[in-house]
């Protein structure tokens, strides 16, 4: 009789191990999904640039912070959606390149608890500060929808995708897209339930069958974080006119820098067919 009561505990003990293995990412989900960072490590001014220092008010009341960065000769603009850590300082590299490579002005934007933006993150909220960034676009600044390329990186992705089945843009542009956070629970604890008990959707998976834009799909092959199948499964599951770039020994954040000149033509390339795929919308 020892031995079955022995198991029993063993079994017993190990359920609670599991249970609380489970709960604790559950609790913490939010710390887990976003990493906010407070300081700005650098700004356009000090950079050189020419830009503009954006409030932002989002439906809700809070209040963000955003940069709008003009380039001479710009006939797009590229709203950035940032990925899920640090805030639009660290983004002005790829602003500089867009600026180059693409002649289109960008504008960046923090989303809720990042840089100097008010409020704490979460899934709605995101929602919310895309919206609000759009708005900043095409009512304030008078940009034509069909002018506007919204973009978005890893987390962002889901950002700019729900924002892209809301409002008119001429294209969207997806960096290291995931699935859902479903997904990408079962890859970051693979030996846990996690699945099925996050409250955080962002399903871009559920979601990207709707979309009514051209779409293009960057993901490097060596991305350790999102796994390349899942950016190609978005891809998938995407309506036509859409475009696939697998951007070689590239991982989660350096895409851009390691894509080198083949990643901005395959931008280019893109941008040129959306235009001629859907008449801008004014």
């Amino acid at each position: 009789m020892r031995a079955p009561a022995a198991a029993r505990r063993w079994l017993a003990s190990a359920l609670v191990l599991l249970a609380c293995l489970t709960v604790l990412p559950v609790l913490f989900e939010r710390q887990l999904i976003y990493y906010p960072y407070r300081r700005l490590e650098v700004t356009p001014k000090e950079l050189g640039l020419r830009f503009d220092d954006v409030r932002l008010v989002a439906e809700d009341g809070v209040v963000l912070h955003g940069w709008f960065l003009p380039v001479d000769g710009s006939r797009l603009t590229v709203l950035v959606c940032h990925g899920n850590a640090g805030n639009i300082s660290h983004r002005l590299d790829r602003a500089l390149l867009i600026h180059a490579k693409l002649r289109a002005d960008v504008f960046l934007f923090d989303y809720r608890g990042y840089g100097r933006s008010e409020g704490t993150p979460d899934e709605a909220g995101t929602y919310r500060d895309g919206r609000a960034a759009y708005l900043h676009l095409t009512g304030e600044r008078g940009i034509a929808p069909g002018r506007l390329v919204l973009f978005g990186e890893s987390l962002g992705g889901a950002v700019a995708l729900q924002l892209a089945l809301e409002q008119p843009s001429r294209a969207l542009v997806l960096e290291s897209p995931f699935t859902s956070i479903a997904d990408m629970a079962a890859v970051a604890l693979p030996l846990l339930p996690m699945r099925y008990f996050v409250r955080t959707r962002y399903d871009n998976l559920a979601k990207i069958a709707a979309l009514k834009v051209p779409l293009l799909v960057l993901h490097g092959e060596a991305d350790t974080t999102v796994p390349l199948e899942q950016g190609r499964r978005v891809f998938e599951a995407a309506p036509e006119p859409k475009r696939f770039f697998a951007i070689p020994g590239a991982g989660h954040n350096d895409t851009y820098l390691t894509g080198g000149e083949a990643y901005w033509q395959a931008w280019s390339e893109f941008l040129a067919e959306s235009g001629r795929a859907a008449a801008p919308r004014e």
